[in-house]
Order: C-alpha cells, then structure tokens, then sequence
C-alpha cells in the first residue's frame, strides 16, 4: 500500500514510517517541521519508497491530490504538549482544527481508510479510576487555554463521527494514552524525556503540582503496533479506541523511579502549576485507560514495562548526546 502519514516527523509519526517501511509498504509524510524533526526520518530518508514533503496541512493547497494517489491516511499532525498549549493556543486550535478538516475533506472525497490521531486529554476533567471511549466527558472552562487541546481533538472526533455518518467514511479514531519513547522531546513539556534528561544530567527533576496527580505511560513500539493493526480492519470504522498501557505512576513516583533506575544524584522538586504554567491552571488528577475495546478487536496489550520505557528513552539520549 501507498500510505500517507501526517505529522510523520514527529515522535510517534517517524516511529510508524519506519515500521510502515520495514513491512513493505510505500509512506508518504508531510509535516511543517514545527514540532517535528528531520533527524527521526534520517534512518529511511534514503529508501526508495519514502517521500518528504515539508508543508503545513492547515495552509497547503494540494492535499487532494496527495491523498487521491494513496491508499490510507493516519493523521498524526497536530499542537501537542502542555507548554506549547499553554503558550500558543490559537496554533493549537488552528492546527489541530482546520488542519484535520483539510485531511477529511480530501479522504471523504477520494473515499480513502483515515485514523485519527486523538489524545486522552479529551475525557478533561472527569475523576473515573479509568476511561472508557463511551464515558461522559468533563472539559474544564474556556478561560483556561490548557483546555483548548482537549476541546480541539475532541472536534477532531466528532469530525470523523460526523463524515462517516454523512459519507460512510472508512475512519477511525485512535485516544493515546502518554505515549512515550525514544525521539520524543521533552521540549513541550512532555514528562518522560524531560525527567530522564534531567536524570541524566543529575539536575533537580521538577515535579508540576503535589505530584499525585497518575498517568499510564504506553512505549511507542506498542502504540505503533495498534495502529498498524488497524489498516485493514473494516470492524472499526466509525468507532474510537483508547491505546494505552494499564501500569498508572504518580508523577513524583515516576521521578522517584528515574532517579533510582538510572543511578542519578538528582533530586525531586515541586513546582506548584500556576509558577510552571499559568495562573488558575487545571490538570487531570488521574488518567488511566480501559482498553477492552481495542483488545477484542485487535487482540491488542501494551507489553512494555514502564522500566524498559525508562530505559529505552534514556539509551536513546545517550546516543544523541553523543553524536
């Protein structure tokens, strides 16, 4: 299959090139550059079957007719991390709003297979133990800009929804739970990297909050094998499916085990939210998934260990580092 990637620049997009590659199929990926980095791409940046395109998908005006001349789309592009959303919400919202649309008129027009990407931040601020993809969801006040991702991926959602309802599109949509791994950034604010490279360096770790707040922590390679299980899969069309591990960490306890994985003299350092973002700052105190759903139609688990992820992510810096 002929494949386009959106956003294939970033962490989890270039991870999916690779394996998308590996298996035989041909990926094309556009992305802006942003976020996302041409150093992910430099292990199949030569191969045949790859092609690059540097646009924005909110303002390019040729999206047709990349997606008339492929078989399926995954949707990564997107403004992602707390920082970023915090700092540039108008860019979130345009982005990952007018961005999407784009995709799905191109793919409803050419009645191509779309997964989208969406993001556990929709079920806001709802105090479940765990989520599941009929839940309710609870979005904080629009005074807040840290909403404003949630409430853009969420439009996402109902974008897919809506396209199939009218055009019998052939889309689904993926809720990541943190998804964490080698390439990924701590620059936005993402945790995992932002504490192994402070470990690494024997820097404070600080810590947002009272640090009780919990995630579920699910390594690419794991994500990246859901969604190459949805390619061909007609059973989830119109539907949404969580894509997480079940292992939940407090936050200061993931800093705890950083540090004592990584033998690092670092210490842990609690920064309350509105010194770290912005005054009147909301978080999710909790969020895990119930990934039923994907694991009846895909026979689907996350397998990797938060301390294989821990790991993997610190090898991977060291690596760099050394470059």
């Amino acid at each position: 299959m002929r494949i386009l990637v959106t956003g294939g620049a970033g962490f989890i997009g270039a991870h999916l090139t690779e394996r998308l590659l590996d298996i035989g199929h041909e990926v094309v990926v556009i992305d802006n550059l942003s976020t996302g980095y041409l150093k992910n791409l430099a292990e199949v940046q030569n191969n045949p079957a790859f092609e690059f395109i540097q646009e924005d998908i909110v303002t390019m005006d040729f999206m047709g007719d990349i997606v008339k001349d492929v078989d399926m789309v995954f949707h990564l592009a997107a403004a992602v991390g707390v920082e970023l959303v915090v700092n540039d919400p108008v860019r979130t919202i345009t982005t990952n709003v007018h961005g999407t649309e784009q995709v799905l008129k191109a793919v409803a027009e050419y009645d191509k297979r779309v997964v989208v990407a969406s993001t556990s931040e929709v079920y806001g601020k709802s105090t479940k133990s765990t989520f599941s993809e009929t839940d309710d969801l609870l979005i904080g006040c629009p005074t807040h800009s840290r909403w404003s991702y949630a409430c853009s991926k969420l439009l996402d959602e109902f974008y897919v929804m809506a396209f199939h309802r009218a055009q019998n599109l052939k889309g689904t949509v993926v809720r990541f739970f943190n998804t964490v791994g080698p390439k990924q950034t701590g620059q936005y604010g993402m945790v995992v990297p932002r504490f192994v490279q402070c470990a690494l360096n024997n820097e404070d770790l600080l810590v947002y909050g009272d640090g009780t707040q919990s995630r579920c922590f699910c390594h690419v390679f794991d994500t990246v094998r859901a969604l190459l299980g949805l390619i061909d899969c007609p059973d989830s069309y119109g539907k949404i499916y969580n894509i997480g591990s079940h292992n939940k960490i407090s936050i200061e306890g993931l800093a705890e085990q950083v540090i004592s994985q990584l033998g690092s003299s670092s210490r842990v350092k609690k920064i309350p939210y509105d010194q770290a973002y912005e005054a009147g700052f909301e978080d999710m105190l909790h969020r895990a998934p119930n990934t039923k759903a994907v694991n009846d139609l895909l026979d689907w688990e996350a397998e990797f260990t938060l301390e294989q992820i821990i790991s993997d992510v610190a090898v991977s810096m060291k690596a760099e580092s050394a470059e």
